[in-house]
């Protein structure tokens, strides 16, 4: 029968499963697509360097180490413009390897050496694991000269078989401590000690219980106040057998002084212990798969219990498919879940069950090796933390719906004021890293800088505090991106409004620079640009001759000729992706009836007399608006027809130029509007259209008059035709039939009469008098 608590949390995750996820939209406030003259990236690569699995910052951070297919690198990466090769270690199977490899039914592409561990072992040394074509090893390499010292190692429980298969490790004074499969298989996982030396013995876990269900492992953190590793990764759930194949992530302890039992427990850990990690908004389902972790040390003075572990974790629900959380984890909260009750394991049933247990010894604590075969017997069957480890806050850092992070780094900032600010570096799957400041409101995404143009797997992130910068490692190489890109923003708006830790506005230079020692604009917390900008706190008044205020003279704008009646369409750049456009003209308003706001901000209307004039283009950010845009849009036939358009006459007038644009910064008012209903110059600027209705009605009357005359004329035509007949009619019947026949001439008449031709001869018509 399924225990009380595990009915509950099943009807529970049946019930959260309704519930949708509470994901945020992160939008980067500036992006910089792949060669966009704003972030200059350093890419090192070729046609032999290939899968940048593992990188290695030397001391100094001027030299990067690289474990890449088949080879060792060490890079120069001093210089600013370029990553220099300096040595090369070639470490690729032989012929003989190659072909055991795919004898094994392993693909070709697949049996290359890929290195998976590089590590400083001492201060001349590199410890380095590869594949090696499905059978791992180890060399030590020198540092300096990049050349093999000693003869290599098997690499079994060091690094993994496949090079597909995830792994951590890390080396605590001379010693390797990983996280890994130790069989051709992947189905034997470890956490282990190597390259112990003296009365100290190589450890592994004990498996007859399962100490681990299937992990992948994810990464792993050494504390030296505690003098414990922890290690994180995530595996399937025994405890929750009502949901097959149900995945968890975890958080794992070892303690660097253990040596194994006497008798029981030898050779083995006997301080490990493992927890749950929940990263879970209230009210939601789990985000259960950790894909990422990274440490944030405490601040300076602080305790080691202030330690942070930020990760990265997705969803194994459909409800939460496709979304990416970050949750943070600290070290006093892990601590807290070890030093509490341990699950039991039911051996008959196999099934995991909290009850009340006389307790022998505590679980995770250092120092167990010199205790009872009892104690130990206790600690090797309760090994796992009743409570979970839940986020710092009690929720969510920040959760995204449209981008899936895969790896992250983390960086405390000192702000200008003194204020201590954590800064994320998200990748993305799609190439692109984020740099995310976290604030009491909520994640604020500074920009986006793509990496890579086509998804890819990426190998490893690496941030270099010190230098500021932050290593990619990719199939196809090296890329480096500088964290920071204060040159950019060439205002003190734009400065500030970035709310970016690492850059502040020098009133002296006229430059957004890095934060030093030197009194700098910047407000990170609120992005308060009135604040921080004395030179733009006086220019909040400046408006287009409002009613209330005086008015401001209009910057000469870029000039727009256009023809009357032509469609004029004018853009309007938005000064970052969190700005909303608008548009103003002076002394008037934009009637929706005679201009179209489109979707990317620009302007369209009809050029006409009324319309002519300047424009101003403005873009609010956190309550501060800016002039981005101005135009002057005229007639190109000769100057626009003289009309009420504000100051900028006069100045236009006297031939004087208008101000510069960047000193037109608003600050938006609640519930102030630059330009009122009802202002007078309003009405003067209604347009009018009597001009073209009286041309329309002349030359509609002239159209009728043509017509009229052209009717007549035709009438006329046609009456004189018809008339002409009538007349001679009217005349040949008043003759008599001996002169109709005259005139017809007909041979008729003259045999009737017989002396026609003798009337004729005189020359005149019968009857006619001479």
């Amino acid at each position: 029968m399924m225990p009380t608590g595990d009915r509950l949390l099943s009807l529970t995750v049946t019930l959260l499963g309704f519930l949708g996820p509470s994901a945020i939209g992160l939008t980067p406030r500036v992006s910089f697509p792949m060669g966009s003259p704003g972030r200059r990236l350093t890419r090192f690569g070729g046609a032999d360097v290939g899968n940048a699995t593992t990188l290695l910052l030397g001391d100094g951070g001027d030299t990067l180490y690289v474990g890449a297919r088949d080879a060792v690198l060490a890079l120069d990466v001093g210089h600013q413009d370029a990553m220099v090769l300096r040595n090369k270690l070639d470490w690729r199977p032989s012929e003989k390897d190659l072909e055991q490899c795919s004898m094994k039914g392993k693909k070709m592409t697949d049996c290359p050496n890929f290195i998976r561990v590089l590590l400083f072992l001492n201060a001349t040394h590199i410890y380095a694991c590869g594949t090696f074509a499905f059978s791992p090893r180890c060399i030590y390499i020198n540092s300096e000269t990049l050349t093999v010292s000693l003869k290599p190692d098997e690499g079994r429980g060091r690094c993994p078989y496949d090079p597909y298969q995830r792994n951590t490790a890390i080396v605590v004074d001379g010693e390797l401590y990983t996280g890994t499969v130790a069989d051709y298989r992947g189905n034997w996982p470890l956490i282990s000690r190597h390259l112990s030396e003296g009365s100290r013995v190589d450890l592994k876990l004990d498996d007859t219980l399962g100490w681990l269900e299937d992990p992948t492992f994810i990464s792993s953190s050494f504390i030296p106040d505690e003098g414990k590793i922890y290690f994180f990764f995530s595996e399937v759930g025994r405890e929750y057998d009502f949901i097959d194949k149900f995945i968890v992530s975890r958080v794992s302890q070892v303690c660097t002084s253990d040596v194994g039992g006497q008798r029981t427990l030898q050779r083995r850990w006997t301080t490990f212990a493992k927890a749950q990690l929940l990263c879970q908004a209230p009210g939601e389902l789990p985000y259960n798969v950790v894909q990422d972790i990274d440490s944030l040390p405490p601040a300076e003075g602080a305790p080691a219990d202030d330690t942070l572990f930020y990760g990265i974790f997705t969803s194994q629900w459909s409800v939460n498919s496709g979304l990416s959380a970050v949750c943070a984890f600290s070290l006093s909260a892990i601590k807290s879940a070890f030093s509490g009750g341990y699950k039991v394991l039911n051996r008959d049933t196999l099934q995991w069950s909290t009850r009340v247990q006389e307790r022998v010894a505590n679980p995770g604590e250092c120092g167990l090796h010199n205790a009872s075969d009892n104690a130990l017997r206790y600690v090797k069957e309760n090994f796992l933390a009743d409570d979970s480890v839940r986020p710092a806050g009690g929720g969510l850092t920040l959760v995204s719906a449209e981008h899936r992070y895969t790896h992250l780094a983390v960086q405390r900032v000192r702000a200008a004021d003194g204020a201590e600010y954590a800064v994320l570096f998200l990748l993305t799957e799609s190439g692109y890293l984020h740099k995310a400041v976290l604030l009491q409101s909520g994640a604020h995404v500074v920009e986006e800088v793509q990496v890579f143009r086509q998804p890819q797997r990426v190998k490893s992130l690496k941030l270099s505090a010190a230098k500021g910068l932050i290593y990619v490692g990719t199939s196809e190489g090296v890329v480096r991106v500088p964290v920071a890109n204060c040159s950019f923003y060439w205002t003190c708006a734009h400065c500030v409004l970035a709310r970016d830790p690492f850059c502040g506005w020098d009133a002296a230079r006229r430059a957004c620079v890095g934060v030093s020692a030197a009194p700098l604009g910047q407000d990170v917390a609120g992005g308060n640009v009135e604040k921080a900008c004395q030179n733009v706190a006086l220019m909040h008044t400046a408006r287009f001759g409002t009613n209330n205020l005086p008015a401001a003279p209009c910057p000469a704008g870029e000039p727009v000729p256009v023809s009357l009646h032509e469609v004029v369409r004018l853009p309007c750049p938005a000064a970052s992706r969190l700005s909303r456009q608008s548009w103003e003209r002076p002394n008037s308003r934009l009637s929706p009836e005679l201009y179209l706001h489109l979707d990317d901000g620009s302007l369209s209307f009809v050029a006409t007399p009324a319309t002519l004039g300047h424009y101003l283009c403005l873009s609010a950010e956190n309550g501060f608006r800016q002039a981005v845009a101005v135009y002057h849009v005229k007639q190109k036939s000769g100057p626009p027809p003289a009309r009420p358009d504000g100051p900028e006459s006069a100045s236009a007038a006297a031939g004087q130029p208008g101000p510069d644009l960047t000193l037109w910064m608003v600050k938006a008012a609640p519930g102030e509007a630059a330009f009122r209903d009802g202002d007078p110059q309003t009405s003067a600027r209604t347009p009018s259209y009597l001009k073209e209705l009286v041309t329309v009605s002349v030359l509609l009357a002239l159209c009728l008059g043509a017509l009229t005359l052209l009717l007549l004329y035709v009438l006329k035509q046609r009456w004189r035709s018809r008339t002409a007949p009538q007349q001679v009619a009217a005349e040949s019947d008043r003759r008599t039939p001996v002169e109709r026949e005259a005139l017809r001439g007909g041979p008729a008449q003259g045999e009737r009469n017989g002396h026609v031709q003798g009337a004729l001869s005189n020359g005149h018509l019968p009857n006619t008098p001479i």
